[in-house]
Order: structure tokens, then C-alpha cells, then sequence
């Protein structure tokens, strides 16, 4: 068994976290507590021995974001609040730790930023150590508003890479975790998208060759073949249907854990997964289908350790819904397992024991 936690925006009732009980043998879902309050807990991240939360505290303005770090309780799972540290940028959107847990990445979509915090041997979160303005990086059009959108370790944890949805760019860092200011421009410093595309989050294939970047405004996936900090380009690829004319609106993209298939989230119009098959020799992507997630703005998903079931998070229509994954063809059925939780907005799991 496992616990899930999900994150949500807490202008609509939400308190916050919310933790439930997550059984992989038949997908059910049990309500377990929540943090008593907590400011638009979006994005989670877990520390490697599950025993440490970290949630961006997406605000901005007035109301000066943070990034705030929980003890969690494997046998009860119940989340204390330890810290909190300003993030230096509006609106982060997304965090994650460095494989050794000594660092937090996190980016700032609204600051058009990427920061790094250090991480006390106790979890607590130190102040920054480095803020990256990816203004800095404009070369298009004087108007352009850079919106980092993720933040992602190489599987070696050697590099960085961040998303930047204005700039239609990902921006790849060097990672020195020994270094007071880890980051460095890597050559080349960025892997470029079609102007207009919207590059948004990033996942890479579980033999590590291969790496897929979502666009949040073209509707396209990107692949690329990866090596030592370098993205090299494979194949774009639609995730909507041919002939579709609506808002497309990508979000979220998983592999599944055995490397077999692709999972991307639309929201706009569509509200549905596509799902692709992943040539294990070559890394180009073919179309299975698509599958409703039978709500409104589906804006994250996960699938289970197990590789059984997804898990869609879809946000205006406050609800969770647990889809069971078909192992040998990647296809996606209901089973009546949801719930329902205000503005859900991140899903992660933890193992029990």
C-alpha cells in the first residue's frame, strides 16, 4: 500500500495537503487527513526516503512566494510543518530534489525564474543560494516574458534542465551540488521549440537515452535523444486529434514505469490523456488513443510505483480519478475509484514500508 498526497490551490476551500491511502491491488482511495492550512500547496515533491514533503507556496505580490518543507509520518501520514524559505520569484509552480537531497530546484512561472535552495541535513530548507532571471536569456522579441515552468535532474543528476514557456526554450544548467552556487550554463545552454509552443514540463525514459518535453500551446510532444546533458531532436508530434480546431492546452507527461508508453494531459477543450507507444530502439512516439478524464482542466496525473493504474487530478472539477492502465496495450479504463478534493493540482505517492 501507499499513501498519495495531493497538492491543491486553496482559494476554493481547499486547506492544503491532503493525504490518502492508495491500495495498488485494487485502486480504491481513502481519505487519511490534511495539513489545517497551507497557502496554494500546487506542486509536491518527495525526498528520497519518503520521509520529507516539499510544497511551493504559489503565491506572489504582496504575499511573497515560499517553498515549505513537512515531516511525514510513514505510520500515520500525517505532514508537520518544519520550514518555510521565500523562493525570490512570483508564482512557483514546481520543485524538485537533487539525488543526494542536499538541494531544492524550484521555478518560478510568474518570475520567470529558476531558484535553488540548500537543504539542511534535518530537511530544513535554507535560504537561496542562486536565482537564475531567464530574462537574461532573451533573443527574439524585446516583448517576450520568460514563465519557467519546471525543473528537472538529469537521471544522473548531473544536470538541470528548466522549461521556460515564454522563451519557447529549455534552458540546460551544469548541477554542481558542492558548489555555493550550483548551477552553470552546460554547451549547448538550451534546446529550442517552435515559437509559440510553449514549452512546459519534461520527463526522460527510464533507460535514460530518451527524454519528452510537453508544449502547453502547440499541443505537441517533443522527443529527443539524451547523452551527457545534451538534447538532441528526434520527432513532434500532435497529442490531439487530426482535424481538432479547440483550445489545446497540454500539462502533464509521464512515461510509464516499464519505458512502454507515453502519457500527456490535455485541458482547453479536450480534457483528456493521449497515449503513445515508445519505440525502445528509436524514441519516436506512435499514437495508441485518447481517454477522457471524465472532468474539467486536468492539469497533473501520475501512475502508481506498480505501473497498474493513472491517476488523473482534474482541477476545476475538483476531482481524482483512478484509471486502470492496460499493461500490453497502454490503454486506459474507469473503475469507479474518484474523489472528490478542491482544486487538486499535484498528485504524489509514498510507500508505506
Amino acid at each position: 500500500e501507499y499513501y498519495l498526497l495531493v497538492g491543491t490551490y486553496t482559494g476554493s476551500g481547499s486547506k492544503g495537503i491532503y493525504v490518502y491511502n492508495f491500495d495498488a491491488k485494487t485502486g480504491a482511495v481513502k481519505w487519511v487527513g490534511n495539513t489545517d492550512d497551507a497557502s496554494n500547496p500546487s506542486f509536491l515533491a518527495v525526498s528520497w526516503d519518503g520521509r520529507k514533503v516539499y510544497a511551493v507556496n504559489e503565491t506572489g505580490g504582496a504575499n511573497p512566494a515560499k517553498v515549505s518543507a513537512y515531516n511525514f509520518d510513514k505510520g500515520s501520514g500525517k505532514l508537520t510543518f518544519l520550514n518555510s524559505s521565500f523562493t525570490g520569484g512570483d508564482g512557483p509552480c514546481y520543485v524538485s530534489i537533487s539525488p543526494a537531497n542536499n538541494w531544492l530546484a524550484v521555478a518560478n512561472y510568474d518570475g520567470g525564474s529558476a531558484t535553488m535552495l540548500p537543504l539542511n541535513e534535518d530537511g530544513t530548507i535554507r535560504p537561496y543560494a542562486q536565482l537564475i532571471n531567464d530574462s537574461i536569456y532573451k533573443t527574439t522579441d524585446k516583448k517576450e516574458t520568460p514563465h519557467v515552468h519546471a525543473c528537472v535532474f538529469s537521471p544522473d543528476g548531473n544536470f538541470l534542465f528548466t522549461p521556460d514557456l515564454g522563451l519557447d526554450k529549455v534552458m540546460i544548467y551544469h548541477f554542481n551540488p558542492a558548489s555555493e552556487k550550483p548551477l552553470v550554463l552546460a554547451t549547448p545552454s538550451f534546446a529550442a521549440s517552435k515559437l509559440g509552443g510553449g514549452p512546459r514540463h519534461m520527463t526522460f525514459h527510464p533507460n535514460n537515452k530518451f527524454a519528452f518535453v510537453t508544449q502547453e500551446m502547440g499541443g505537441v510532444v517533443n522527443s529527443y535523444r539524451y547523452q551527457d546533458g545534451k538534447l538532441s531532436k528526434l520527432q513532434d508530434i500532435p497529442t490531439f486529434p487530426k482535424g481538432f480546431t479547440g483550445v489545446k492546452d497540454g500539462a502533464e507527461i509521464v512515461v510509464s514505469p516499464d519505458g512502454k508508453f507515453l502519457y500527456v494531459s490535455n485541458r482547453g477543450d479536450l480534457n483528456s490523456i493521449t497515449i503513445f507507444s515508445i519505440n525502445p530502439t528509436s524514441g519516436k512516439l506512435s499514437l495508441i488513443g485518447y481517454q477522457s478524464t471524465l472532468g474539467k482542466d486536468p492539469r497533473n496525473f501520475m501512475i502508481d510505483p506498480t505501473g497498474n493504474y493513472l491517476l488523473a487530478a482534474n482541477l476545476k472539477s475538483n476531482n481524482v480519478v483512478v484509471f486502470k492502465i492496460n499493461k500490453q496495450t497502454g490503454l486506459l479504463t474507469e473503475t469507479n475509484n474518484q474523489f472528490d478534493v478542491p482544486s487538486p493540482a499535484c498528485l504524489v505517492m509514498i510507500r508505506k514500508n
